[in-house]
């Protein structure tokens, strides 16, 4: 500008200038090219540099990597503690923690000194109260170093059984993905774990790999020791149960053990009772003669709290009819008296993992997360070697059916086959009755996938009741170890239908899944129904179609993944600040009110009973259990012992308390130690000031959502109505969408139409939308005649009960005329240049119906008739008359 250049040239430059100031903040501005290097690369500027998952926050400052930390793959190991990790020999040797050298332990100090980094145990430096690092590894004359050493310096030595570590596996999607453990230093390259603690971290060993992380100053060893030991991490707040506990061979093992039939000699018992470090006296034998005899019952026992009473149903539980308790023929009654197992077996419902109100809960629950650690301790090392001792295979022949159960199922499978056959007949003659709200085609599917579904559930019976309880497959399923009757079902029966999207397959050639088929074919075996099991084996065309369905599982896991994910994420984001304070409330960062007392009773879900804040029932009868007979306290006494302790309990326990000890029958005693006990544990159960509850909501909601199914199924039994349900839904919710996928209502009607299916039915006819496409055959144009023509379809008019009297009075069509010809009508529009746009327009015209319902379908629910309905218009619904 000083030098006079014209103005063009100024205009350029400026516009240069801020073309490059834009882009050095942001080189992806919409309409700007970005800016490049010499190589034809775009810069990455300010804005690229920060956000993002790549950018400086997400990657460098929110996740830094960190120092004195290993990863390697995970094995298990059934003999440690299930707060101990087991550490790679060459990983300690690797990994060091800064020990303070005092008068006790300084000839320990010197001893690692002299060792050094190559021998175990050793140390890697040293620091010197100037702060001056000394590395090990180059000093030749390390006696000489170590006599050196005096109070004050540190000694970075390796790692040592009892430090403690910070043990995680990726993703984190709750805060039990991280734990610390004490180290265990073992021979070999592999961390090392109890397979108890596989359910918080979601780990299998098919591969997986964990990272640990070594505190390295004592405040951070201290906190880790106090808020993030594994016992203290038992019980998880996503549904107040225990996520750690038994898993797999240790409940089948808990099945074997404390069956009725098990009865041990005294070498046998003393050595289970060594593995568990067992002290004490051994009870008496429960057969005295021809030898002692001990039964897993009593042993059991003996690792349980002396003052426990509980009562629980096995999984083994059959649901009969009558309920036998103690005298159940399948010992599925678990009555624990005094601290000692009465009756019933041990199976997944008692020790399990993520099973609520089990007898490992209540352990923790009353004598603490110490008490549980030790029980689950013991407990597996116990049944880990009695189960290695006894043996325990599922072999081939266990997998054999007996002739009368194979000819059942073949019975079964030809039964369902003439089903399908009559289904099939009935298609192709138009007879098949249609599901209401369903074209023929449909309703056809609907019929099939449901035989083909009962096909392969009754031959899964078939086979469930053919093998008994000495069946080491029905061992697992029946006690919860592993499997499902349907597992054994496909195994040995046959293993169904292969489903696509929730539906047949149908994909492949033009009318036909695979060429191997005639065109249009609608047998079970056209459509991707495998009749053989595994066992016997899949042929060519079944094994095409089981490698389909498979294929969606793996596809809609990883999408699954993904989803979950980023929805978790968007939680956590939008609820990381809101905690709970010292006076109660839960508010935000800004201090604003976000409840004025946390889930209205304060209560934090991994101290509750699942989810109550004192399970007063299961209580009171816990008391009566230890009871004494006596007589029963008055109402009177009850209602003054209530008044009591009013100011401590809510309403909703006040009332619980109230309604089971007037039932009860407990004597003054009895109400005495209920109330003051309901007090102590809802004070006990509160959630602790300072808790980030966003967080925990947050990833309680997150953490399942991996677990649920994509997949659009049939909603509560009804087969004819589809809803999103599964993760879909769960993130429609999260997000507030205004309009949801599949939006449905349930019409509830007055007296005059709930009790009759007629009635109901006119008013559904009344509400589905019903235009002109809907019930002509054909609409097409007349050139001609200049006229649109619309042929109407008699059955679809019969139908939606329209009449010609009906259009005659209602059908009105902006700018046109219309006509009506027997069965045909005859629109001629106001200006003959918009014949082809009123041909666009008048398939949509609305006939009858409210807008947006799609289908309707009539069920009885509770003896009266509802209207259930594919899309929702809830203004327009109220008015129809």
């Amino acid at each position: 500008m000083e030098a006079g250049a014209p103005t063009l040239i100024i205009q350029d430059l400026s516009e240069l200038l801020q073309y490059h100031v834009t882009t050095y903040f942001n080189n992806e501005a919409s309409g700007i090219p970005p800016a490049r290097h010499r190589s034809g690369r775009a810069l990455k500027t300010l804005s690229q540099r920060l956000k993002g998952k790549e950018g400086r926050f997400r990657s460098n400052l929110s996740g830094k990597r960190v120092d004195f930390s290993a990863r390697t793959v995970i094995s298990p190991d059934p003999n440690l503690d299930i707060n101990e990790v087991g550490v790679p020999r060459d990983v300690a040797m690797r990994l060091s923690v800064p020990e303070k050298v005092t008068e006790w332990n300084i000839e320990e100090m010197k001893r690692l000194v002299i060792n050094g980094p190559e021998e175990y145990p050793g140390a890697l430096y040293i620091i010197r109260p100037d702060g001056k690092r000394i590395r090990l590894e180059f000093v030749v004359d390390r006696e000489k170093i170590a006599e050196a050493v005096e109070l004050g310096f540190v000694v970075e030595r390796h790692l040592k059984n009892g430090d403690i570590a910070i043990f995680n596996r990726q993703p984190s999607l709750h805060r039990m993905s991280i734990m610390a453990h004490y180290v265990r230093v073992l021979p070999y390259k592999t961390f090392r774990l109890h397979l108890c603690v596989c359910p918080p971290y979601n780990a299998d060993f098919d591969g997986d790999e964990m990272n640990l992380h070594v505190p390295q100053s004592e405040e951070a060893r201290t906190e880790a020791l106090l808020l993030m030991q594994v016992q203290d991490q038992i019980l998880s707040p996503r549904f107040g149960g225990p996520i750690i506990g038994a898993i797999r061979d240790f409940i089948t093992g808990a099945y074997y053990f404390t069956r009725r039939e098990n009865l041990m000699p005294k070498d046998e018992v003393t050595r289970l009772l060594t593995s568990t470090g067992y002290v004490g006296s051994l009870p008496q034998p429960k057969v005295k003669t021809p030898q002692p005899l001990w039964s897993g019952k009593q042993i059991f026992s003996l690792f349980l709290p002396k003052t426990l009473n509980y009562v629980l149903k096995a999984n083994l539980c059959q649901g009969c009819t009558k309920c036998e308790e103690e005298d159940c023929k399948h010992d599925a009654y678990v009555v624990i008296k005094n601290g000692e197992l009465v009756s019933g077996i041990i199976d997944r419902r008692s020790i399990g993992s993520e099973q609520s109100e089990s007898l490992l809960h209540r352990i923790i629950k009353d004598y603490g997360t110490h008490a549980g650690r030790e029980f689950l301790n013991k407990i597996t090392r116990l049944l880990k070697l009695f189960i290695t001792m006894r043996g325990f295979s599922y072999p081939y022949d266990q997998l054999v059916l007996s002739s009368k159960a194979e000819n059942k199922i073949k019975k079964t499978m030809e039964k369902i086959q003439k089903k399908i056959d009559e289904h099939i007949d009935n298609f192709r003659n138009g007879t098949l009755p249609r599901l209401p709200g369903q074209t023929l085609e449909e309703s056809f599917e609907i019929y099939v996938m449901h035989e083909l579904a009962q096909a392969r559930d009754e031959a899964g019976k078939i086979a469930d009741q053919d093998f008994t309880i000495d069946n080491s497959g029905i061992v697992m399923t029946r006690t919860g170890a592993r499997g499902s009757s349907l597992n054994i079902g496909q195994m040995v029966a046959c293993v169904g239908q292969q489903s696509v999207r929730g539906k047949r397959i149908l994909r492949g050639y033009v009318g036909r899944a695979l060429p191997h088929f005639v065109n249009g074919d609608p047998r079970p075996r056209a459509r991707g129904f495998v009749y053989n099991s595994y066992q016997t084996g899949l042929d060519a065309i079944e094994f095409f179609f089981h490698a389909m369905g498979g294929r969606e599982g793996l596809v809609d896991t990883a999408v699954r993944t993904q989803q979950s994910g980023y929805m978790q994420r968007r939680l956590i984001n939008a609820l990381e600040h809101i905690r709970l304070e010292y006076d109660g409330t839960v508010r935000d960062s800004a201090g604003d009110i976000i409840q004025f007392m946390y889930g209205e009773d304060g209560v934090d879900p991994a101290k509750s009973d699942h989810g109550q804040a004192v399970n007063v029932s299961r209580l009171i009868s816990q008391i009566k259990i230890g009871e004494e007979k006596g007589k029963p306290a008055s109402a009177d006494y009850i209602k003054k012992q209530l008044e009591s302790v009013e100011a401590q309990l809510t309403p909703i326990l006040m009332d619980q308390l109230k309604q089971d000890l007037s039932k009860a029958g407990l004597t003054k005693e009895g109400v005495d130690k209920a109330v003051a006990l309901t007090a102590e544990q809802y004070k006990k159960a509160l959630m602790e000031p300072g808790e980030a509850v966003g967080i925990v909501a947050a990833q309680s909601i997150g953490e399942p959502g991996t677990q649920m199914t994509l997949r659009t199924f049939h909603y509560a039994g009804v087969k004819e109505q589809n809803v999103t349900l599964g993760l879909p839904r769960l993130i429609e919710i999260v997000d507030a969408r205004r309009i949801p996928s599949t939006p449905i209502m349930t019409i509830y009607l007055i007296d005059k139409y709930r009790k009759s299916k007629e009635n109901a039915v006119e008013v559904a006819r009344n509400i589905i939308y019903t235009n002109l496409e809907t019930i002509a055959s054909a609409i097409y144009e007349d050139p001609v005649r200049e006229i649109i023509v619309v042929d109407l379809n008699k059955s679809m008019m019969a139908d939606r009960a329209i009449t010609m009297d009906y259009l005659k009075d209602h059908l009105q069509i902006p700018n046109a005329t219309v006509e009506f010809d027997g069965d045909t009508i005859n629109i001629v529009p106001a200006k003959v240049e918009n014949l082809k746009k009123l041909l666009g327009k008048v398939p949509d015209v609305q006939v009858k119906g409210v807008p947006d319902i799609k289908r309707v379908l009539v069920t009885e629910e509770h003896g009266e008739w509802v209207i259930r309905t594919d899309g929702s218009n809830l203004g327009k619904v109220l008015q129809v008359s």
